[in-house]
């Protein structure tokens, strides 16, 4: 068994990866089981390198805020700001203060510098606007929409004056407030506002539709890329539909409450990412709960949550080009995580003497036929074992022995 299991594994470099697909993927998903840990994204910065230099690829897109994203992609492709701005206010979920995301961003303006546009890398987040409180306020996503067409469109096309779509917007810590997460009655969600601004986001997206073949192919200028501003014309709609849509089922009282939100964030993923496809190659980094082909599940409150994630989502659209490489993990010892017992799959791997290996994942399911692993359990919520059921869907497999605390 442990020459099969050899036979399935090599050493991590992008040649190597990309060696286990049967082409490159336009959308290449990396996932990690856990978030926190700078040994993964330093792991992750590597293969991006590579993939950059070696492939082809040019776009990184992070569970990061697609909004606040846009302030790093402008640091890396143009310089404006300053690399501290960049991360201290790029990232969502406390991820600026990773040594590692930093150090990515850092290179990414290196690499940069002096290139034309058609070769320089980009930065995405493809996450909505949210965190685990809750989501942001859909003013930024829902006013920018409306500038960009008050600019390009006919003004008696608009549904509503920018006046009125302040006035209904109100304050932003209305949409903000942290108890609605838990309590649905504290979410301005489904106010009659709300409503009203969910039919004017429509409107202004149908807009934003029939205005296409203006505003994606005009010729660019010194002064503007119309293409450019198409994409963030487009990351708006949908954003603006995403969060209203995401505040009016917060506000919901009904027992799907929890896995309809969680679903709906999926989605939100989803579209984002086959937009950034659009453009070329893209490397995808998240958990793997968010990008794997088999239905995801955790528990939140005692209740088991069910939902398709963005890579099920995306990787389901005909033609799509997907692969996924799922990360699992030895030890982290310091989050009292210990070596994996050897009847699962990490245990299998742990024994093998390299720190870090890429694994033909079909092919390690192959070998394990008629001794099925057992599943995993992590005494530690903060970190998501490899069901070995999914092994066989799983376009490759990324072994870290251990990761370590930082600082």
């Amino acid at each position: 068994m442990a020459t099969d299991i050899k036979e399935s594994v090599r050493p991590v470099d992008a040649a190597a990866l990309l060696a286990l697909l049967p082409s490159r993927p336009r959308m290449l998903a990396l996932g990690e089981p856990t978030h926190g840990e700078d040994d993964l994204l330093d792991l992750r910065n590597l293969l991006f390198r590579q993939l950059v230099e070696q492939e082809g690829y040019r776009t990184i897109a992070i569970e990061s805020d697609c909004l606040a994203g846009l302030r790093v992609d402008a640091y890396v492709t143009t310089g404006a700001g300053t690399l501290d701005e960049a991360v201290a206010h790029g990232f969502s979920h406390g991820f600026g203060a990773s040594a590692a995301n930093r150090e990515l961003v850092r290179w990414m303006r290196a690499h940069n510098e002096g290139r034309p546009a058609a070769e320089q890398v980009r930065f995405a987040g493809f996450d909505g606007p949210l965190e685990i409180t809750g989501a942001e306020s859909p003013r930024t996503a829902l006013t920018a929409l409306h500038r960009h067409l008050a600019e390009h469109a006919d003004p008696d096309l608009l549904p509503c004056t920018a006046a009125t779509l302040d006035r209904l917007l109100g304050a932003d810590d209305r949409w903000t407030e942290p108890a609605a997460m838990m309590d649905p009655t504290r979410s301005a969600g489904q106010s009659a506002e709300a409503a009203q601004l969910r039919l004017i986001a429509d409107d202004l997206v149908a807009l934003l539709d029939t205005l296409t073949p203006q505003l994606a192919t005009a010729p660019p200028s010194e002064e503007r890329d119309p293409s450019e501003e198409w994409d963030r014309a487009r990351l708006y709609a949908r954003t603006a539909v995403g969060l209203l849509r995401y505040h009016h089922w917060t506000a919901d009282t009904s027992p799907g409450r929890m896995a309809r939100l969680i679903g709906l964030r999926g989605a939100m993923m989803a579209d984002n990412l086959l937009a950034l496809a659009e453009r070329g190659p893209v490397l995808v980094f998240a958990h793997n709960s968010h990008l794997q082909r088999e239905r995801s599940s955790m528990r939140m409150g005692g209740v088991r949550l069910e939902w398709w994630s963005a890579g099920a989502l995306v990787a389901a659209r005909p033609g799509a080009d997907y692969a996924f490489v799922h990360t699992a993990l030895g030890t982290i010892r310091h989050r009292g995580v210990d070596t994996p017992p050897p009847d699962t799959v990490e245990g299998l791997l742990h024994a093998l003497p390299d720190d870090r290996v890429l694994v033909d994942a079909r092919g390690l399911a192959a070998a394990l036929t008629g001794t099925p692993p057992a599943p995993r359990e992590s005494p530690w919520f903060g970190y998501a074992p490899l069901d070995p059921a999914h092994l066989a869907a799983v376009d490759g497999l990324l072994y870290v022995r251990d990761v370590g605390p930082q600082g």
